[in-house]
């Protein structure tokens, strides 16, 4: 079994180009049917863990969604994450910033959804909007987001740190073509073209300022601590297997324990036995 959380890992300091990184790749499996048994078992594992997270409460698990439109980040959502159990699981969109959250630092708007110990967060799209967007379309001065890679990285390790996250990054990686196509099934689609924006096709046009961005981004911020993996996302079921795997796999490497009960467990069992005894001598007096 391939092991993705090493394969795909963008190590610190890299000098990653992302032309070098093949978005149709899925390794040894061809088809969905094939890695479908491993992607259920993945999803059955994490929900394992996370209960044992939610019960141990002293871990917590950061998950960032980013890629280009049409690179899959609803559908990880959507499919991967069947597995994670929604009360101790958010998904927060990190949608263009309000007037007010522009009249504070970048991630003001960010900190309040880190997840707290014993929950699981799902960024789509996140903090990285603001060296990405904000530089592909020059919203603030390269002064200022260039400053902002060591701000997002101070930050990261803060979390990290201080409240025991663990954050995973998934940059998912897809072909223009297959972009292309995507956008195509959306027109095709009734269900989906909710979805279509006129946004979708001026973006392409920043197709080389986005990739040189994503470039900057993965090399600059993947840390020991908050590493991240770029994931061949032209198949779905790739993409699912492989960040289903990584999860699964940081997860266990918690080595998280079910807390030891905080009660005495003979005398609950009294209690339970001398209950039962009482309601079935209440139901024989009304017989």
């Amino acid at each position: 079994m391939s092991n993705y959380l090493k394969k795909l890992i963008v190590k610190p300091d890299s000098k990653i180009r992302l032309k070098h990184f093949d978005p149709d790749y899925h390794s040894k499996h061809e088809s969905h049917k094939s890695a479908l048994p491993e992607i259920q078992e993945n999803l059955q594992r994490m929900e394992q863990l996370q209960y044992l997270m939610y019960a141990e409460n002293k871990h917590s698990l950061l998950i960032v969604l980013q890629g280009l439109d049409a690179g899959g980040k609803d559908g990880v959502v959507r499919h991967v994450l069947t597995g994670m159990n929604p009360s101790g699981c958010i998904s927060v969109n990190f949608k263009q910033p309000t007037a007010k959250e522009m009249a504070h630092d970048f991630l003001w708007r960010v900190h309040p959804h880190v997840p707290a110990k014993g929950s699981v967060a799902i960024f789509n799209r996140s903090h990285y909007e603001d060296v990405l967007v904000a530089r592909v379309h020059d919203l603030v001065p390269e002064k200022v987001w260039s400053k902002r890679y060591d701000q997002i990285n101070d930050f990261e390790r803060l979390i990290s740190t201080e409240n025991n996250t663990a954050i995973l990054k998934f940059f998912l990686h897809i072909s223009e073509d297959e972009q292309l196509a995507r956008f195509k099934k959306r027109l095709d689609d009734p269900a989906r073209q909710w979805k279509i924006s006129e946004s979708d096709y001026k973006e392409r046009d920043y197709w080389k300022d986005y990739t040189e961005a994503f470039e900057d981004v993965l090399n600059k911020t993947s840390t020991e601590r908050a590493p991240w993996f770029i994931i061949p996302a032209n198949h779905k079921w790739f993409r699912d297997l492989a960040i289903s795997q990584i999860i699964t796999r940081t997860m266990e490497e918690m080595n998280m324990q079910l807390p030891k009960p905080t009660v005495n467990l003979a005398d609950i069992r009294r209690k339970y036995h001398q209950a039962v005894a009482e309601e079935k001598s209440g139901q024989s007096k009304k017989h």
